[in-house]
C-alpha cells in the first residue's frame, strides 16, 4: 500500500504497522455493524497478503455496496486481480445479496479502470474533482455490476488461480 504506483491513487493508505492495525479495527467495527466485508489476497502457498478487497453497504439492505481494492505492483499482470475480484463479487452477488456493486477510480487510474472493465463494469458517469488525494481532485469514473450480468458473465469465466 505504501509503494507509490499503489498509493498514488489510495486517499489515506496505512503508512506503518500501526496505522494498519487502526486500519483493522475500524474495518472490524463496521464489519460488526453489518455494512462492510474486507478480505485480503492471498498467493497460494503464502501468509503473506499482497492485496485488499472491501465491499460496504450504500444502504442498509445491502442490495446497492460499493467495493474497492488494491494489489501489490508485484502481483500486477499474474491474473490473481481477476482472481480474487471473480470471488469478492460472488460473495457480494451470492452471500450478501447485492444487486448493484458500484466501484469508483481516479480517471487517471488506468490500471484500475482497466480492470473494471476487464470485469464486465460499466462505466456510468464521470464524477467531476470527487476524489482528493494529497491535496488534489481528481475526477472519478464511476462503475457498476449488475447482479444478473455478473451471473451471466461469471458462467463463462473459469478461475486461474488457485483457492483455499
Amino acid at each position: 500500500m505504501t509503494s507509490e504506483a499503489v498509493a498514488r491513487f489510495v486517499a489515506t493508505p496505512p503508512l506503518d504497522l500501526e496505522g494498519f492495525e487502526r486500519f483493522i479495527e475500524r474495518m472490524r467495527h463496521e464489519q460488526q455493524r453489518g455494512c462492510y466485508a474486507c478480505f485480503a489476497v492471498v498467493p497460494a502457498g503464502s501468509t503473506r497478503a499482497v492485496g485488499l478487497f472491501q465491499v460496504h453497504a450504500l444502504e442498509p439492505s445491502f442490495s446497492t455496496a460499493e467495493w474497492g481494492f488494491a494489489l501489490g505492483m508485484p502481483h500486477w499482470g499474474s491474473g490473481m486481480f481477476v482472481d480474487a475480484a471473480a470471488l469478492v463479487a460472488g460473495f457480494a452477488f451470492g452471500s450478501l445479496g447485492v444487486s448493484r456493486l458500484e466501484a469508483r477510480a481516479a480517471v487517471g487510474n488506468g490500471r484500475g479502470n482497466g480492470a473494471l472493465r476487464k470485469l464486465g463494469a460499466v462505466r456510468e458517469a464521470i464524477l467531476r474533482d470527487a476524489f482528493v488525494c494529497r491535496g488534489q481532485f481528481h475526477d472519478v469514473a464511476l462503475w457498476s455490476i449488475l447482479a444478473a450480468d455478473w451471473r451471466r458473465a461469471s458462467a463463462r469465466r473459469p478461475l486461474t488461480v488457485g483457492v483455499h
